[in-house]
């Protein structure tokens, strides 16, 4: 049996020059809040982050999702135009699903009622609103008078319900209903209008644009009664905004890296409480797209997939932030010296460091962000390569990283080991052969005159083994800077993708691209487990277990596959579903602990109960 023990969540996916949408569950006391990256939709917890629930039933990529007002139900958009409605609990049961619009939707908002829905975005024609009922998907209205994308819409929260949109033709237009009418438009911005939102007590309506401007009008008539004072305001595009439950402040979020707090008065002007800048790097990635005042929490998050949190009882206190991976997490390895510390690299070049129970523990820095494709680590040094054909060693310290070496090896690395009993000691495989380094000198460039996709060194640096295009394992001795051909094994029937040595370096194991998995012994060269032949897709990486008795497999098919050698590859653990997209990174924290990463950007830790 295999249990889930800990989930670390990817961030919100982002895009430079639009907002997001994040969305707090109304029910009391509940401080868990709603975000899309990729298919998934994401519930977070503001107060402890490893309490995560991840819903990824969506065919496409989901953009906004918002639970319903009793806090039972969610409804999730994604780019197609699907609108799903599925329960915020347990197992998620699915209630409905609606073809809402053509295009792709950006915003969605319940009725206060929870019998409504209305949806904006992109659309063919005239079609970039629309209001349905819930169950059935009955229109309630028409949406006329918006000629571009609608980037958001809002439902008045008190009785008489009314619905306002506003989008990339300037407009902030207003409705009446049920069935909704086209009553008034305003134009008073010039630029995209990015963000519309109503108070929690219906009374007025603020809409906020890329002009830099927030708007303020009356909740029934739809007439505009007041500014955001412009003396201290934002020097960028306003993103989005967000309403205190009182309905007497705002916090709004812009590409010039701030937050401001604003205090609304009765006649409707609004003038600057407080302004919060990010702590980051000052890059474009601290440039904030989303933002949600929930309870006593402020929530910002950035553009890089910071999410930082106030409170908003003590706005002086300095906030919890945290970050994750926003792209396929494509390494992953375990301290040696420390089994519980987890690092993770995404192929945006992203490296974390995580902490099992605590989660979150920092970012490494680099001085180039540049993409990675494999990640080793021996206690506090880390070695990548990327796609730049470089190889780096930076410092495992999460702060200090400005002595970090790299070495230009001339062509793009397909796979790299670290000889763990000697680390100056690296393997680097590339198209047509081998690249030998000690620490950050190039010993040797070897040609092997054969397709290679895979490569491992052994812990004390005396063999390597090289996988070939056509399935073949090539064994090598090394002495120096020269390989020398041992052996030729074959067994695969297809390209190999990974190889590993055994902790205790008696057996190895390869997976291929036929979705076969082998066993092997290293003195007799001999098949040790066969038959490793359950998965559907391709074997993308592969772990063993400190006592080297489990070997793990994870696949395309999204699956990871626990296998005991000294048992038949039919007695095999399966955990179905692990990553959406498929697992990317595999590795043994301790004998019954075994953390994936794949392509949802999420990290997952599984213990595993022996027979």
């Amino acid at each position: 049996m295999t249990q889930l023990a800990e989930t670390y969540a990817c961030m919100p996916s982002t895009e430079r020059g639009r907002g997001i949408l994040i969305a707090g569950n109304p029910k009391p006391g509940s401080n868990s809040v709603l975000y899309a990256n990729g298919r998934s939709v994401v519930i977070l917890n503001l107060d402890n982050p490893l309490d995560v629930s991840v819903y990824a039933e969506h065919a496409y990529p989901a953009t906004v999702a918002r639970f319903s007002p009793n806090g039972e139900w969610v409804a999730s958009a994604d780019v197609s135009g699907t609108i799903r409605i599925w329960g915020a609990y347990n197992e998620h049961v699915l209630k409905n699903e609606f073809k809402v619009l053509s295009g792709r939707i950006d915003d969605l908002q319940w009725s206060p009622d929870g019998l409504r829905i209305v949806a904006s975005g992109d659309g063919k024609g005239k079609s970039f609103v629309r209001a349905f009922m819930w169950d059935s998907g009955t229109n309630v209205g028409e949406f006329d008078g918006h000629s571009r994308r609608v980037l958001s819409c809002a439902f008045k929260p008190t009785r008489p319900f009314r619905i306002v949109t506003c989008g990339e033709d300037f407009l902030v237009n207003f409705y009446e209903g049920p069935p909704f009418k086209f009553k008034l438009s305003h134009r008073d911005h010039s630029n995209f209008v990015n963000c519309v939102r109503f108070s929690p007590d219906g009374n007025r309506f603020i809409s906020v644009s890329s002009d830099k401007k927030g708007i303020i009008y009356d909740g029934k008539t739809g007439e505009k009664i007041g500014e955001l004072s412009s003396d201290d305001g934002h020097k960028g595009s306003i993103y989005a905004v967000s309403w205190s439950p009182d309905s007497k402040q705002v916090i709004t979020v812009s590409a010039d890296k701030s937050a401001k707090i604003w205090d609304i008065s009765e006649d409707g002007s609004g003038e600057l409480r407080k302004t919060l800048t990010s702590s980051g790097s000052g890059g474009v990635d601290d440039m904030l797209v989303g933002c949600l005042w929930h309870n006593n929490h402020l929530v910002t998050v950035s553009l890089g997939g910071t999410i930082s949190i106030y409170a908003a009882s003590d706005l002086d206190k300095d906030p919890v932030s945290f970050s994750g991976h926003m792209k396929n997490v494509s390494s992953l390895c375990v301290l040696k010296g420390d089994p519980k510390v987890t690092l993770s690299s995404s192929y945006d070049g992203l490296i974390i460091k995580w902490v099992q129970g605590i989660g979150f523990s920092g970012r490494v820095q680099r001085k180039e962000t540049t993409q990675i494709k494999c990640l080793a680590a021996v206690d506090e040094e880390i070695v990548t390569s990327g796609y730049d054909n470089k190889v780096w060693r930076v410092s495992g310290h999460t702060s200090q990283s400005e002595n970090a070496e790299f070495i230009d090896i001339g062509c793009q690395p397909k796979d790299l080991s670290l000889a763990l009993q000697c680390p100056d000691i690296a393997l680097v495989s590339t198209e047509t052969g081998v690249v030998l380094l000690r620490s950050a000198k190039v010993v040797s460039t070897i040609n092997l005159g054969f397709a290679v996709t895979a490569s491992t060194i052994a812990p004390d640096g005396t063999e390597a083994i090289i996988g070939a295009q056509d399935g073949k394992l090539h064994i090598y001795s090394i002495s120096g800077d020269t390989l020398t051909e041992e052996a030729v094994l074959e067994k695969h029937r297809g390209a190999i993708s990974v190889i590993r040595y055994s902790p205790d370096v008696s057996m190895f194991a390869s997976g291929d691209l036929n979705r076969e998995a082998v066993v092997w012994d290293r003195a007799s060269r001999e098949v040790r487990l066969k038959n490793m032949l359950y998965h559907t897709a391709r074997i993308n990486c592969l772990a063993w277990s400190p006592d080297s008795s489990t070997v793990a497999t994870g696949s395309l098919d999204t699956c990871v596959i626990i296998y005991e050698v000294d048992k038949p590859a039919s007695n095999r653990l399966t955990i179905k579903g692990a990553h959406l997209g498929g697992v990317y990174g595999l590795s043994f924290t301790d004998d019954f602990s075994v953390v994936s990463s794949g392509e949802d950007a999420c990290i997952r830790v599984w213990r595993i109960n022996r027979q």
